[in-house]
């Protein structure tokens, strides 16, 4: 089947050029419907108090996002047209200042000290700007962006919904040119290790249209966060230009066999065909263990990336050959030495040390292991984001300036008796480190009647049987003491409403270091067992995979370590993920240079022979393939200011490099000194299988080669 199918692609490959061509067009469209989601937040999980309140802060009382506007040194005539003009902007649900809080009728030297001093600090004063759609939402980032274009010089917007908004302005404005390098530094590798200066055009014209395949698929989602849109691409750009790389050399070597190059091509996508759809399971199963994460955005990153794998091989196989067959003539034209040495010598050095080597491999898991487990993470979303950024800026005014280095919403029932309204308020002032208490009874409690409080104001304080009450923080989102403090505030607000809920930035965020405390573990092993089960069916051993993911595992734990080398302190999201793609991603390479050492065991070599002959026949192979994760992942690492995304890069360009050594210097002396235990518990493990099984394994000999 698969051969009919492939001789027909190889006798009509400007069609196939042609319709891989024009599907680029329904793939752009729906890359652009795509909506991006620029608040992790939003991916908890949606059982918990936190993401339940936010809810309702969304529905019924419009408060998804909120914003604080800090106003310096004006007037109030200027602040009052302000906050006028504000109310009018669309998606603007409400805005408070002081004299709509209370009623302008009330002078403002008559407003209580506490009540006050929340909304005013030296010559500053803060209005609070509600919008009708959460902070993610595209309507919330236009409103934003109107209510700064009324704003001038000395006023500052604050706010978590506003650190989205720049969020999202730095990411479009970063994301082409990480595109860019990478493809321009991919360029670079792939001319330094291959042998004609057309063939990598090739290669990234073929990878570009799987991406773009995966991007606009995307629309089936309905939605991707700003990281998955942020590194698939060079992510799929490293992960699947080892398929590429396979088999255009099948290609080459079914060309000495056939007259007709249509025939060496058809032979070459049936060997690419079987060895991929195997080899990329491992490649699959470490990003499809993200999706087990809570924290709904390892889903997000692992369903695209799997997808984005999976189309990478369908256009290796469907669309690729069409274009090597039509510029085969420029890439032969265009030949050039490769500039790679040989590697005979290193590999005898290998054999000579392996003793040494075996040693060294085991001495090195328990400072790597230490290390990366003691690696320190940060959760504070906008410590990830350059720290001269508008929204941070006004952040840090916020704290500084009003003591509001967060805010809580607590919503209760908005039934519970005066009395209890200020036993618990009272209590909530008394926690240490709360600032100020907003709430419809502590405006009442001023003395102030009730008809005298704007109907805005109590639309933003009570909604259909609820009652919001803002507590503001001195204590800065993800810190130990923020969290102690949440503990407490649940505790004393649980006492007169035990259905209380407690949301906001500090709250959804001290959830979201739980979560992932729990998704580091459960990712990895899952990755880890998932992967064993595949290299083990692929030996048909019970011991082989157990080496190859522990010398994968060595790899990873040493690139996670060396941030607490470095004292370097990274965002929580990293280990996770590089955790899983790390090992998915080149496991591979330890695959290649074991599959092709049982080769030569079984053609008769013992295995001194065997190993060198292998590491001689893989290092060029491993050495291309990490290079070109490397190069594509690099440039992100290094020229991205949001430091998740760069981190991300940085780490799995790194761990590229890192697994590629392991598996040259290290895996040869482990295999070699395995190798009695291998043929004891494993099956056919130095017998030639039968013929048949013999033609389906031997395209697995140059999985990435």
């Amino acid at each position: 089947m698969v051969e009919k199918i492939a001789h027909k692609l190889t006798r009509r490959p400007r069609l196939v050029a042609l319709v891989a061509l024009l599907m680029l067009i329904p793939s752009a469209l729906g890359y652009v419907a795509t909506r991006v989601n620029y608040d992790i937040l939003t991916y908890l999980p949606q059982d918990l108090e936190s993401s339940q309140g936010e809810r309702l802060l969304e529905e019924p009382f419009h408060m998804a996002a909120t914003s604080m506007l800090i106003v310096e040194g004006m007037p109030a005539a200027y602040t009052n047209s302000l906050i006028q003009d504000i109310q009018k902007v669309p998606n603007v649900s409400n805005a408070v200042w002081l004299s709509n809080a209370v009623g302008i009728q009330i002078p403002v030297d008559f407003i209580p000290a506490g009540l006050r001093d929340m909304f005013y600090a030296g010559d500053a004063t803060m209005l609070i700007i509600q919008y009708g759609k959460s902070g993610a939402d595209e309507e919330t980032m236009e409103a934003i962006q109107a209510v700064r274009d009324l704003c001038n010089e000395k006023c500052f917007l604050a706010g978590f919904s506003v650190v989205i908004k720049d969020t999202k302005d730095l990411v479009d404005r970063e994301l082409p040119v990480y595109v860019g390098l990478a493809v321009l530094l991919s360029l670079v590798a792939m001319a330094l290790t291959m042998e004609s200066t057309v063939l990598p055009l090739v290669f990234l014209g073929s990878i570009g249209m799987a991406i773009v395949y995966n991007f606009g698929s995307n629309v089936f989602l309905g939605q991707i966060s700003y990281i998955t849109q942020a590194i698939a691409a060079v992510l799929q750009l490293g992960v699947t230009m080892d398929y590429s790389i396979f088999l255009y050399h099948r290609y080459q070597e079914e060309k000495t066999r056939y007259t007709d190059k249509r025939d060496a091509m058809t032979q070459a996508i049936v060997a690419a065909f079987v060895s991929l759809s195997g080899s990329s399971l491992t490649t699959i199963a470490g990003f499809l263990a993200l999706c087990f994460m809570r924290l709904t955005l390892g889903r997000d990153i692992g369903i695209v990336m799997a997808k984005g794998v999976v189309l990478g091989v369908a256009t290796v196989v469907l669309v690729l050959p069409a274009f090597l067959l039509l510029f085969d003539k420029q890439i032969e034209k265009h030949r050039h030495r490769s500039l790679l040495p040989e590697f005979t010598g290193v590999n005898a050095w290998i054999v000579r040390h392996r003793k040494g080597l075996v040693a060294l491999f085991l001495l090195l898991f328990p400072p790597a292991l230490y290390a990366q487990s003691h690696a320190e993470v940060y959760y504070k979303l906008d410590e990830a984001l350059p720290q001269d950024m508008a929204s941070i800026v006004a952040n840090n005014k916020l704290k500084d300036e009003f003591d509001m280095a967060t805010s809580h919403f607590a919503l209760l029932r908005d039934d519970l008796p005066a009395t209890d309204m200020n036993q618990m308020e009272n209590a909530v002032r008394e926690v240490e480190g709360v600032t100020s208490v907003l709430s419809y009874h502590a405006m009442l409690g001023t003395g102030i009647p009730d008809f005298f409080i704007p109907e805005q104001v109590r639309d933003m304080l009570k909604q259909e049987g609820y009652q919001l009450v803002m507590i503001n923080s001195e204590y800065a989102t993800a810190s130990h003491q923020v969290s102690a403090q949440l503990e407490e505030l649940n505790a004393i607000l649980k006492q007169y409403d035990p259905g209380a809920l407690i949301t906001g930035e500090a709250a959804l965020t001290n959830d979201l270091i739980d979560t992932s405390a729990v998704d580091f573990q459960v990712t990895n092993y899952i990755s880890i067992a998932a992967i064993l089960l595949i290299v083990a069916w692929v030996f048909r051993s019970l011991t082989m995979p157990v080496v190859l993911v522990a010398a994968i595992e060595l790899a990873i734990f040493i690139n996670q370590g060396i941030p607490y080398f470095t004292g370097t302190v990274i965002p929580f999201v990293s280990p996770t993920i590089i955790g899983c793609v790390q090992l998915g991603a080149t496991v591979d390479y330890a695959i290649l240079l074991a599959t092709r050492f049982r080769e030569e065991l079984r053609n008769g070599k013992d295995r001194l022979e065997a190993i060198q002959i292998a590491g001689r026949a893989s290092d060029g192979a491993i050495i291309t393939s990490s290079l070109v994760m490397f190069c594509a992942t690099l440039g992100v690492g290094l020229i991205s200011e949001i430091e998740i995304i760069s981190s991300i890069c940085t780490m799995l360009a790194r761990g590229a490099l890192i697994s590629a050594l392991v598996s040259i210097f290290l895996m040869p002396a482990v295999l070699c000194a395995c190798e009695p235990l291998f043929q004891r518990t494993s099956f056919q493990w130095r017998q030639p299988p039968a013929k048949q099984e013999t033609d389906q394994e031997q395209p697995q000999t140059a999985e990435i080669s």
